[in-house]
């Protein structure tokens, strides 16, 4: 697979962006996630005109529409970073499978960003203005911001997200949609499963009547229920559901101390005391051993790089 292509606000890469001329470099995102990515930087401040360093800003107002303000000279930038934003967001449609937001930011913040309201006294529930109308332009985009990928969930969640996108937009390239189609539904069909049962058999029923359908249509349509289903957490439950419909395939292989094993591993995971990459793990051997042809191709049991050692700590 070529290297996702990803926004990311440009302090987050080390660059001295920001309105104190510093930077707030995050190794995760640059030295490990970035052997599988190509990042997009954005710094809405430097890219609507201001300098570095430059005078800070924060939001003031209603939450459902504050005003950018300088803090010091009281000039409102509102109107210069939403022309800014819009014409930015267009030139960041080709190819782009998600972005990734600065925390607490007045333009990158994707969520709980101050609002200071007449009293100057700030309510965490804004959006930063840029990321507002990136997320807006983009709803179903996987988003995240640096301060969230530390949860061991999300940071999954998000990455499982982008992967499974770009797998997506390989399979559209393809000249016969509809066997491609059907080959990449057949194999995320266990990760979807993990994510909501619902969108499980919604998508079921939109492959199995693309024949009455125009092809774009399906595939606008099977894209959207696709990165719906991603965006929902999996749970351990619903894990545990995949996991033991994973064992149905080896009923008639394993002893009864190989099941005895593997429903323990399964039902200590459920339980938290370890995490899913142990029971995968088991599965995945079983697989290999025993050949067997349709779970060997489910994008469940290697959604990203192992090396990434994210199912490590879920």
């Amino acid at each position: 697979m070529e290297k996702i292509k990803l926004g990311i606000s440009s302090c987050l890469l080390g660059e001295k962006v920001r309105y104190d001329g510093g930077h707030k470099l995050d190794k995760f995102l640059t030295d490990t996630l970035g052997e599988y990515v190509e990042y997009v930087p954005v710094c809405p401040e430097v890219g609507c005109g201001l300098g570095v360093p430059r005078k800070s800003m924060r939001l003031e107002g209603k939450p459902e529409s504050p005003r950018l303000i300088v803090t010091s000279t009281r000039e409102d930038m509102t109107d210069r970073m939403v022309n800014w934003a819009q014409k930015r967001v267009v030139q960041l449609e080709e190819d782009i499978c998600g972005f990734i937001f600065k925390s607490d930011s007045p333009s990158s913040g994707m969520e709980r960003v101050k609002i200071y309201n007449e009293n100057s006294m700030p309510v965490k529930n804004g959006t930063g203005i840029f990321a507002k109308i990136f997320m807006e332009h983009f709803p179903l985009l996987p988003v995240e911001d640096e301060g969230r990928l530390h949860d061991p969930g999300l940071r999954e969640n998000f990455i499982e997200m982008i992967f499974s996108l770009k797998r997506w937009r390989e399979t559209l390239s393809n000249k016969n949609y509809k066997k491609s189609l059907i080959d990449f539904h057949t194999k995320h069909k266990l990760l979807i499963l993990a994510h909501s049962p619902k969108h499980y058999q919604l998508m079921g029923k939109l492959v199995a009547a693309q024949k009455s359908l125009a092809g774009k249509d399906i595939q606008k349509q099977y894209q959207d229920l696709l990165l719906e289903a991603l965006k929902i957490k999996a749970t351990p439950a619903k894990h545990v559901n995949v996991l033991q419909h994973m064992m149905g395939y080896f009923k008639e292989q394993l002893s009864g101390d190989e099941k005895t094993e593997l429903l323990e591993l399964i039902n200590h995971y459920h339980d938290g005391y370890i995490p899913l990459v142990v029971p995968v793990t088991l599965i995945s051997h079983y697989v290999r051993k025993y050949d067997e042809p349709y779970l060997s191709q489910q994008v469940y049991l290697n959604p990203h790089p192992s090396e990434l050692q994210l199912r490590n700590h879920v």
